[in-house]
């Protein structure tokens, strides 16, 4: 175990000092996210949010109330569990572009995710908030639509939960998919409980 666990930090080192795309960033870069041998939940999303960077503590912003929210805990809960992991597919704010945030950075995932989640060895579920988190791990699995594939959770069980981003933007989907709230959100409470239990 001990060599697992130092392979993970000499790793997590190594992303902090990342520095692949500093200069298509409009802020320095502060590569954020976090992780742990006890990990049992992991939590992929798309990018830290200008506040996010700015704070260094994922899901700390209105989107990261509303995710809270979905897994049933609050604020204090969801910072001290060891066993709750986020990474996210860009580890720095990618800036804003003309209809919202940027997409993250591809450097990211392709040049850390395969060799971070594979230390990540007692993950029992993961959690794909948003589109991009979707391609990268579901692929040709994916539904025609975000929507398609989050109704169809159960198809990507036990492994993942595919979820959409909860950023208040978002508001008119969910007005247009009660189903979300009546269906998936009892199941998506009780999978984490179980993971975390």
């Amino acid at each position: 175990m001990s060599r697992v666990i130092s392979e993970l930090d000499r790793i997590s080192q190594h992303i902090r000092e990342c520095r692949l795309c500093e200069e298509h960033l409009p802020l320095s870069p502060k590569p954020i996210f976090r992780v742990s041998s006890t990990a049992k939940l992991l939590i992929v999303g798309q990018a830290p949010s200008a506040m996010v960077q700015s704070n260094g503590e994922l899901w700390s912003d209105a989107t990261g109330m509303r995710l809270r929210h979905w897994l049933g805990m609050d604020k204090n809960a969801f910072n001290q569990q060891a066993d709750i992991a986020a990474v996210p597919m860009g580890f720095c704010y990618p800036g804003r572009g003309s209809v919202g945030e940027l997409p993250p950075r591809p450097e990211c995932a392709e040049t850390w995710h395969p060799r971070l989640f594979p230390l990540l060895t007692e993950v029992k579920l993961i959690l794909l908030v948003g589109h991009y988190a979707h391609a990268y791990f579901l692929g040709d699995q994916r539904k025609k639509s975000l929507t398609e594939t989050v109704r169809s959770f159960s198809d990507y069980a036990p492994r993942y939960f595919p979820l959409p981003h909860p950023n208040p933007s978002n508001t008119i989907w969910f007005s247009e998919n009660p189903w979300f709230d009546s269906e998936v959100l009892p199941e998506l409470k009780k999978r984490v409980s179980e993971v975390l239990s």
